[in-house]
């Protein structure tokens, strides 16, 4: 996840540098394109088929991670960066609960803390503000945290039954790629692609589709709410990349946001290692 955490940031410097050519549905089409490209060569190298039994299990997940998509470049669009991160954010949190109620899994306070305290970090490294008027694009924002922890969800629940990383992207990145498409094309036209832009959304799509590898092993793998606490990692990485590309200084307390959030990253780690100990000091 601290892979993906990197990638992702990465991706969001070709996104910030891209929204002054592209529009934000346009630049999550693209994404999607080069997402089900690679996962398509990845596919051919393995000698994979795309062909599964869970083929609900992947569109639930293609359709989730799409309409979270959308609506998180919409807030970026609409609200204050900072603003749209943290409402996306969010989903860790609503992980945990769909994580409890949907598929009966059981976590220790420490670990419900640990998720916690790591949207605290990302409220004080990003500091969100609302104005007036902004209700309807914070909605929006929020609603695409609520869809994202269904789409992890749905990563899991995949992981679960053997379904191979590049598989779950193939498919995000077919379904997301026809749902983007169809709705740049309903709402406006494309923008021209030449080689001063290209580049850009090659960028992005490539740190994009390893984040996505990376964040569906993760999950496929690890611990639910570690996973989620060590996602915050994404806002770290960018607020590094904001002062390295951009030269903008950090202030005192988005320094202390970063350290909660390092903080939560740990503490998670640190009781998920514990309880693996315990286990096994039970099963021997």
């Amino acid at each position: 996840m601290l892979v993906a955490g990197f990638l992702f940031a990465t991706m969001a410097v070709f996104v910030k540098l891209g929204s002054e050519q592209f529009g934000v549905a346009e630049l999550a089409f693209y994404r999607s394109v080069v997402t089900l490209l690679v996962a398509a060569g990845i596919m051919v190298a393995v000698r994979g088929t795309w062909r599964t039994r869970y083929i609900g299990g992947h569109l639930i997940r293609g359709i989730a991670g799409g309409i979270s998509l959308v609506g998180y470049f919409y807030a970026i669009a609409k609200l204050p960066l900072a603003t749209a991160q943290t409402l996306n954010y969010t989903s860790p949190l609503f992980l945990v609960i769909a994580t409890v109620v949907v598929m009966g899994e059981r976590f220790s306070l420490w670990l419900i803390v640990a998720v916690v305290l790591g949207f605290v970090g990302v409220s004080l490294l990003l500091q969100p503000t609302f104005s007036s008027g902004n209700e309807g694009p914070a909605m929006v924002g929020l609603f695409s945290g609520v869809v994202a922890a269904w789409a992890y969800l749905s990563v899991r629940t995949l992981g679960r039954v053997g379904e191979p990383d590049w598989r779950v992207v193939f498919w995000f990145g077919m379904t997301a790629t026809v749902g983007c498409g169809a709705f740049q094309a309903i709402t406006s036209a494309f923008h021209p692609l030449r080689w001063d832009n290209a580049w850009i959304l090659a960028g992005m799509g490539v740190t994009a589709t390893g984040a996505q590898l990376a964040m569906t092993r993760a999950y496929r793998l690890g611990n639910t709410l570690v996973v989620g606490a060590l996602s915050y990692s994404t806002l770290v990485f960018g607020a590094i990349a904001t002062y390295l590309v951009w030269g903008e200084n950090l202030a005192p307390q988005e320094w202390a946001g970063m350290a909660v959030i390092i903080a939560s990253g740990l503490l998670a780690m640190r009781v998920e290692r514990k309880e693996q100990v315990e286990e096994a000091g039970f099963e021997g």
